[in-house]
């Protein structure tokens, strides 16, 4: 039982947590191109995917895995984003800090979304299988996503200037 719920309910919880971080992240990132500020969408994104991070150590484990390597590094990325947004007003070099560590943090999340579906769905599975998955089929997947994040988050640091914070 994790706060009163069972193992699966709990499981379920955490996925719903992670898929609404994801969403409102990606009109975020969106949003961001046109120099939107969209403060309630992110701060959606930004306690959503802060949740999703400390959800994952709830789970019962015996020692530090991969997975909590990347909620940390995680955690301290939205740590920094919160603080370049909230306290410094994205201000100066606060605007392209927020949107590096913002961003990267969505990566992370996506990066952690694409393992679990290749462990979870049969046909990706089978294209990759093991624990975690390897394979091209896996390695391609990620490299695309890893690509299209370094491409957005270069063009968010020279085109992202909010009219209001």
């Amino acid at each position: 039982m994790m706060l009163g719920m069972s193992l699966s309910t709990f499981t379920m919880v955490h996925v719903v947590i992670s898929l609404i971080a994801i969403v409102a992240g990606l009109v975020v990132m969106f949003g961001m191109l046109g120099s939107k500020a969209m403060p309630g969408l992110t701060a959606i994104f930004l306690l959503f995917t802060i949740l999703t991070n400390v959800t994952g150590f709830m789970f019962p484990f015996e020692q530090l895995l991969p997975s909590h390597m990347i909620a940390i590094l995680s955690l301290v990325l939205l740590a920094v984003a919160c603080v370049a947004l909230y306290v410094m007003q994205v201000s100066g070099p606060w605007r392209w800090i927020y949107v590096v560590t913002a961003l990267a943090s969505l990566y992370l999340n996506m990066f952690v979304l694409i393992v679990q579906a290749f462990l979870k769905i049969p046909s990706l599975h089978e294209l990759a299988p093991g624990n975690p998955p390897n394979g091209p089929a896996f390695a391609v997947v990620q490299g695309i996503v890893l690509v299209f994040f370094v491409v957005v988050i270069a063009a968010e640091v020279r085109r992202f200037k909010p009219l209001s914070a």
